[in-house]
């Protein structure tokens, strides 16, 4: 019995699998074939992954893959807070209907592209809203407005809320700073690599530095330790 579900479940990951890699591999078909292609491609960095959503065999995570990757690449429910989902979610539904604010060229630009119904809509925005990014609260963290914690505060504060240091682990922080610095590059914002004058540079040791002193623990450190 344990084998059988085993197997199972196996199967129903792969074919979730196959399902997601259809969804996206069919919007980036739509955009080649598309003279609109090169701007719906340009709206979101490429460098956030299917396997990466948060509880992937959620019916909100299907919705995600099922709608959001017609018109963009996928989105990070973690790129906003949750008070702004709802509002971007009801923006975005409307366009996908070819209602935007462009008029006929939006109905052109959504010309293939299907909408989700109600029930769906309310399903995505709870998924979206339960995954979002959780702001920090300032006075748990003294050294926000100090020296230390200047980069962190400059660099992410320009496309979302602060985010909780205590959300990830220092070594999973790691990941995400390298990963926001290559949404910083592809949206030709503030990277160390490309320095402007009078422009704050993305002093990425800086910022792990501050979200590794406030970090969620490893599971298993010894109390009173940190990665």
């Amino acid at each position: 019995m344990v084998i059988a579900l085993t197997r199972f479940s196996l199967a129903a990951l792969l074919l979730a699998g196959a399902v997601r890699a259809d969804e996206i591999a069919e919007a980036k078909k739509r955009w080649a074939d598309s003279p609109h292609g090169p701007l719906l491609e340009r709206i979101l960095p490429p460098t956030f992954e299917a396997q990466g959503l948060p509880e992937p065999d959620a019916e909100g995570a299907r919705l995600t893959l099922r709608y959001c990757v017609q018109c963009h690449n996928l989105p990070n429910p973690a790129m906003h807070h949750a008070a702004k989902w709802r509002g971007i979610v009801e923006r975005m539904v409307k366009r996908m209907q070819g209602r935007g604010n462009m008029g006929t060229l939006m109905e052109e630009m959504m010309a293939g592209v299907k909408a989700p119904g109600a029930e769906e809509t309310r399903v995505l925005v709870a998924y979206l809203r339960k995954h979002s990014q959780r702001p920090l609260d300032p006075k748990r963290y003294p050294d926000l407005g100090r020296a230390s914690g200047e980069a962190f505060r400059l660099a992410c504060n320009q496309c979302h809320v602060l985010p909780d240091p205590r959300r990830h682990t220092a070594r999973e922080w790691r990941s995400v700073v390298a990963r926001m610095q290559e949404n910083m590059e592809w949206m030709n914002r503030v990277v160390s690599s490309r320095p402007a004058p009078g422009e704050p540079q993305l002093r990425v040791e800086e910022i792990n530095a501050f979200l590794a002193k406030y970090a969620r623990k490893e599971p298993d450190a010894p109390a009173g330790t940190r990665d």
